[in-house]
Order: structure tokens, then sequence, then C-alpha cells
């Protein structure tokens, strides 16, 4: 009889992971939270202590061909930065490993750390440490970093309750409509190596897809308004898969509202150029690490006049389910399609 064999992109990455948790117990107290959330949770006495990791893996996540590698090293540790701020914290150190072919010289891999050297001092974190190794199949980064959080000021993907408003930062669906022109420019290059990219009217969403920016500064205008999200999230594998999480882990559903959805005039415009549908790439679009929060009604008016929080939304009953209302009034429920790294290539 043959052995069963489960293909990985079956279960998908968000399945596999709950496989691997599956099972595995905590040894020490001081481990508050593991897997589940964007940040594992430490007890350190007055405080807690936060850590996340990540990782790039050339052919899956960028593309060389047309991501910069300064750009690379930047964004590198601009999506590690964004999981701390998910959880209400503030990053201080991170960990730097590489996996490296021979193809790779020194300059190279300086102009990657040029760009992680310039995040690190945008975002505040101190580089400690790492590892580095040989690759036989490209480039890997992967890193990890470390932050902290007050233990009342902690914010996990639970806690949202009914009726609690839906935000979220930024605008979103840029990221990926940035990646499509990229993608386009390489096959028109490929095609016709004389052709010279034509970015110029795209500057905007190609900058959000290879240089994306944690959104610490929106961590820091919350605390100063006095506000403590009741759940959060940050936006990298899409708007609904992300609100989908939020949903698996307060145990309410959300209705969200299509006209108040954030998207800018240059991804919309590009999407159409590309036939495609812009709420589509805003739901399920990845990679703009924006941040996806709920507050509760009574904090509404300390940010209703904030410039880069959009209320998109509201918690509601779990059996109601996750829908979209339509300009037209329609009650669409959401599909989260967002980011299979499993089932990419």
């Amino acid at each position: 009889m043959a052995e069963k064999r489960t293909e990985l992109s079956d279960l998908g990455e968000f399945g596999l992971i709950d496989r691997i948790a599956e099972g595995i117990e905590r040894q020490h107290s001081s481990s508050v939270l593991g897997i589940g959330d964007d940040a594992a949770v430490m007890d350190r006495g007055e405080e807690y202590s936060l850590l996340s990791t990540d990782m790039l893996v050339e052919g899956i996540h960028f593309d060389l061909s047309y991501v910069p590698i300064q750009h690379l090293g930047y964004k590198a540790v601009a999506v590690n930065v964004s999981d701390i701020a998910a959880m209400n914290g503030t990053p201080e150190q991170i960990t730097v490993s590489l996996a490296l072919s021979n193809r790779f010289s020194l300059e190279a891999i300086e102009a990657l750390y040029a760009g992680i050297k310039a995040a690190s001092k945008d975002f505040k974190v101190d580089i400690v440490g790492g590892d580095t190794t040989a690759s036989t199949s490209g480039l890997i980064i992967s890193i990890s970093v470390l932050g902290r959080v007050a233990k009342n000021e902690v914010v996990y993907r639970k806690g949202a309750g009914q009726n609690d408003i839906l935000c979220a930062t930024g605008d979103l669906g840029a990221a990926y409509i940035g990646l499509q022109v990229l993608e386009r420019e390489k096959q028109t290059y490929l095609a016709n190596p004389q052709m010279q990219p034509q970015l110029d009217k795209y500057q905007y969403i190609v900058q959000r897809q290879l240089k994306p920016v944690a959104r610490m500064d929106i961590v820091h205008e919350l605390k100063e308004a006095g506000v403590v999200p009741t759940s959060m999230i940050d936006i990298s594998d899409g708007l609904a898969s992300e609100v989908f999480h939020l949903s698996k882990h307060s145990q309410v559903a959300f209705a969200l509202y299509e006209d108040q959805l954030p998207i800018d005039k240059q991804t919309y415009d590009t999407a159409v150029e590309f036939n495609l549908d812009p709420i589509t790439a805003v739901l399920n679009g990845g990679e703009d690490y924006e941040l996806l929060f709920t507050i509760k009604q009574e904090d509404h008016k300390k940010l209703e006049k904030h410039p880069d929080i959009h209320f998109i939304g509201h918690a509601q009953a779990l059996d109601k389910g996750n829908l979209l209302v339509t300009k037209n009034g329609n009650r669409v429920p959401i599909k989260a399609q967002g980011w299979n790294h499993l089932a990419e290539k």
C-alpha cells in the first residue's frame, strides 16, 4: 500500500503553520504566546519582549532582475519591524542571516547591507548579530527582530469585540499593482534588451513594492492619542486574508465598506490599465505592510481627524460572516485569496 503523501500546496502556508504548531508544548512560564500572531511574546517582568522572524528567498519573494539589492536590504528589515508594530511594540535589535551563492560579489553584499543599515537607522534598531552560509540556489535573507511592549499596551490578533471599528492605515493594493508593472517591464526587456524600462509614471506604486515602510509612526501616534487597539495585524498577505485572521482569533466577523477602502489614484488607474479590478487588488494584493486594527467606538473621536487612518468597516457577530458592502449596498462574502508562497513557483 502506497504511503500517503500530502502536498504542501494543498495545505497552503497557514494550514502548514497550523499543522506544525500542533502538539508544541511550552517549557517555560515566561513564554506567554508562541506561534499564531505577528510576534512571539515573552514575560520579562515589568514588560513583554517581542520576537519575530521573516525569511526572503530569491525566486519566491524577490527577483533581482528588477529589485535593486539595496532596496531589498531595506525591505527585509521593514517587513520584520512591521510585525513588531502589529503588536503595538517598539523594535530594538535585529539579527541578519544570509545564504549566498558564489555569483554574489563583496560589492553586492555591501550594497545589500547599505539598505539594511539605512532601514536600521530609520526604524531605530541595532544590528547585533546573525550568520552567513553558502547557498546553491541564490540569495536567502532571514532577519529576526527583538522588541518590547508594556504589558497593558500589547495588542494581539484576538481581542476585537462586536461593533468595534475596523481601521486601515495608508492605502492598499499599491505594492501588488507595482509588482505587475515590474513584471511587465521585465518581460518587455527580455523580448527586446534595447528597450529601457518605462517606470516614471508608476513611481509611487513601484516604490511601494520595492521599498515598503513599516508603520511605526502610527504606533507612536496611537500612543499619543491614548488609543490601544483591541486587535491588530499587519497587511502582508492582502486585506481579505488579514481580516480572516482577525476574525478567526477574535471570534467576530467583519463588514467592510467598498467606498471606504483606501486606494491611491495611481494604483486605481494602473489596475484598470492592466485590466485588473482595483478592489480585488486592495482585497487580495500583498506586501503593503500597512496596519489593520480595531478600536472601540468611544475611541473614534480621538482618531477621526487623522489623515492616514481610514475607518473601513466594523465587527459583527461571527455567524454573519465576513462581508464586503458594495457601493450599491450589496453584501458580498469576502474570499481570502492572498499570497500563498508555497504555491507561487
